[in-house]
């Protein structure tokens, strides 16, 4: 079955730096494009970043454009999100996100790691 695990969040200072990972099982990894998604609190789940199969084309929300790097590693099975500069408004728990074709579309998630982002 499908299986995604979240690691790499924590508490660090505004202008700090955390790089998260996601680990990927139960299908072809090197098939599917990968997303990086946050919820804070009282607030709904928004996308963060997303990257194709072959990691030859990303996209980011505005609010984290210039600071978010979001990279895989196909041989690894894993994806990872370099989050720099960070924001107290980065606060948030993080979810990496797949959708896999099995007789039809299903979305899957990690069970999510927080970032906490104070001084």
């Amino acid at each position: 079955q499908v299986q995604l695990v979240e690691s790499g969040g924590g508490l660090v200072q505004p202008g700090g730096s955390l790089r998260l990972s996601c680990a990927a099982s139960g299908f072809t990894f090197s098939s599917h494009a990968m997303m990086w998604y946050r919820q804070a609190p009282g607030k709904e789940r928004e996308l963060v970043a997303g990257i194709i199969s072959s990691g030859g084309s990303t996209n980011y929300a505005d609010s984290v454009k210039g600071r978010f790097t979001i990279s895989r590693d196909n041989a690894k099975n894993t994806v990872y999100l370099q989050m720099n500069s960070l924001k107290p408004e980065d606060t948030a728990v993080y979810y990496c996100n797949v959708e896999v074709y099995n007789k039809g579309w299903f979305r899957y998630w990690g069970q999510g790691t927080q970032v906490t982002v104070s001084s």
